[in-house]
């Protein structure tokens, strides 16, 4: 199982990006995935997660993120999207998707899979 991230950039304050998780592989069948974040000498943050279940579209967010980020899915493209607006400065990090076999969603160590980070830089 691969996941893919993309959609990563530059932006200024106020602006919006989307960043896209595609998933390869045979089988995959996660309890959640989720969107992480780092910045240098900063541990990983969770940001937001969205069950895998199709019959669930629970959510979690981080407080720093809720009302400007939004998650969602597809999952007949196995794909998960993190639609970023308002972007501040702060929200600047390499951003990865994870995905977990647990059922909860703000477990943040319970997510085994990752992909490659994609950078997000918002300026001033």
């Amino acid at each position: 199982v691969q996941l893919q991230a993309s959609g990563g950039g530059l932006a200024q304050a106020g602006d919006s990006l989307r960043l896209s998780c595609a998933t390869f592989g045979d089988t995959f069948s996660p309890s959640v995935m989720g969107w992480f974040r780092q910045t240098p000498g900063k541990a990983r943050e969770l940001v937001a997660a969205i069950s895998w279940s199709p019959h669930s579209d629970s959510t979690f967010y981080v407080n720093s993120v809720k009302e400007r980020f939004t998650i969602s899915k597809d999952m007949s493209k196995n794909t998960m999207y993190l639609q970023m607006s308002s972007l501040k400065p702060d929200d600047t990090a390499v951003y990865y998707c994870a995905a977990s076999p647990f059922p909860t969603l703000s477990y943040a160590q319970g997510y085994n899979r990752w992909g490659q980070g994609t950078q997000v830089t918002v300026s001033s």
